[in-house]
């Protein structure tokens, strides 16, 4: 069975002090110089939700930035969810955030 990943939205992420994201025609790839991971972002909306993160009190406000409705929320939590797991992105420490 499928394991769900999940991540709080209503906490403020950024991406991890050693992932470098670059962008591309496609989306972005994202590259953990601590794991080595590789990560591919395949669109620009999650490119523009991950880079805002920082600027944003939390995930919740950086998506509804991004101009995503409350139909493909979901779609993008899941998203994250999964740069959580693979720690490309990781809780903002706090007062790091700035309100939108």
């Amino acid at each position: 069975m499928r394991r769900v990943l999940t991540v709080n939205l209503d906490t403020g992420w950024a991406l991890h002090p050693q992932v470098a994201l670059r962008p591309e025609p496609f989306g972005a790839l994202l590259y953990h110089f601590g794991t080595r991971k590789l990560s591919f972002l395949k669109n620009v909306t999650i490119v523009g939700i991950v880079t805002s993160l920082a600027e944003h009190p939390d995930a919740r406000t950086a998506i509804r930035a991004a101009g995503v409705d409350d139909a493909q929320v979901d779609t993008y939590a899941r998203a994250l969810a999964t740069l959580v797991e693979s720690q490309m992105i990781v809780p903002a420490p706090a007062g790091a955030t700035s309100a939108a």
